[in-house]
């Protein structure tokens, strides 16, 4: 059975730790319906526009959102059925997520036969290869990656289902089994076309599955989108070690992406956290207010560890004078938004009441 080789290092431990801190704001923000339903629209056109885009789909993102929407729009008839796919592709890993039992080799076909319905022929949707494919270089033509023989392909998918269902898989974190999820069927690339589509929406699916999808808010598709060199490159550092997948290290690109997933949540949670502040603030006051990213942390400090002296505030903003520490404070008095409880040294500042 397929075991994947790696090292836990102080990259991977560190954004690790990031994640998790980030899901934690983001799960128990005060946010209401209202504003997540914007969140999960949102990170669902970005999914979808940018899981394409990295493909060579030409429709932009305002093309891909009309596509979502159901409007027309003038463009290939192929860029505009990926759009469609990916958004059925979505709604299927709803409906796998809630599905009892395992991870299935049936999963990752029916997620392909989606990406690519009425894209390529009937009969390679779905269906793992039965030609030998490489991958070329644009400007050479220079071979950069040539996958696993097609007879070995559903012999190396099922290996690998075994391991994502296997105990040893289990004790792993859900976002390091993604991770491996993501590379290995790049790796395998078990179908003609839509290998990338595929294997980035199985990895969403254990996500979803594994209760790290963090309320559908972020869309890891556009960083890769944003930066495609450095994707394929973190795919390269590892396919390079050893010709036999089971053989590679797998630590590179780990690294690379836990740290994709930790600066897309960390996006998001700053999002969510001056949103939820300003709900507060605005229930609090009775009107909207303007804040620095200074005084978000000193009102989020505060309305988590209540009544603090001074420096107490002052370790909240290690990187800046305590005279500019103090100016935050009077503003935000002035405001309405804290108070001063005492007139001595010891005295105390606090989140002033309704």
């Amino acid at each position: 059975m397929y075991s994947p080789k790696f090292t836990i290092s102080n990259k991977i431990l560190k954004n690790i730790g990031s994640i998790e801190a980030a899901k934690e704001v983001i799960e128990n923000a005060p946010l209401v319906p209202a504003f997540e339903k914007e969140f999960q629209s949102d990170a669902l056109v970005r999914t979808v526009y940018h899981g394409t885009h990295i493909e060579g789909n030409d429709l932009t993102l305002m093309q891909a959102r009309k596509v979502l929407e159901g409007e027309e729009v003038t463009a290939r008839d192929r860029d505009v059925q990926e759009v469609i796919n990916y958004r059925r592709v979505v709604e299927l890993l709803e409906e796998l997520a809630a599905k009892r039992g395992g991870y299935e080799p049936s999963m990752l076909k029916d997620i392909h036969k989606e990406t690519v319905r009425n894209v390529v022929e009937e009969h390679k949707a779905g269906d793992f290869r039965k030609t030998q494919v490489v991958v070329k270089e644009g400007g050479t033509g220079e071979v950069i990656f040539r996958p696993p023989a097609f007879p070995e392909v559903p012999y190396l998918i099922e290996d690998f289902v075994d391991w994502l269902n296997s105990d040893e898989a289990k004790e792993l974190h859900p976002i390091l089994r993604a991770g491996i999820t993501h590379y290995v069927l790049v790796a395998i690339h078990p179908f003609v076309e839509g290998n990338g589509r595929a294997a980035r929406a199985f990895t969403s699916l254990i996500l979803m599955r594994e209760e790290y999808d963090i309320k559908r808010f972020f869309a890891l598709e556009e960083h890769f989108d944003a930066d495609p060199q450095s994707y394929y490159r973190a795919f390269w550092v590892v396919d390079k070690d050893a010709p036999n997948i089971a053989e590679r290290d797998l630590t590179p690109w780990l690294e690379y992406f836990t740290e994709v997933v930790a600066i897309e949540l960390s996006k998001i949670k700053e999002k969510v956290r001056k949103l939820s502040i300003d709900v507060r603030l605005k229930m609090r006051i009775g009107h909207q207010v303007a804040l620095s990213e200074r005084q978000m942390k000193l009102i989020e400090y505060l309305s988590e560890k209540g009544p603090s002296i001074m420096q107490e505030l002052r370790h909240v903003l290690p990187m800046v004078s305590e005279d500019t520490v103090l100016r935050d404070i009077k503003d935000l008095s002035e405001k309405n938004i804290i108070k001063k409880e005492g007139s001595t040294k010891a005295s105390k500042y606090a989140l002033a009441n309704k």
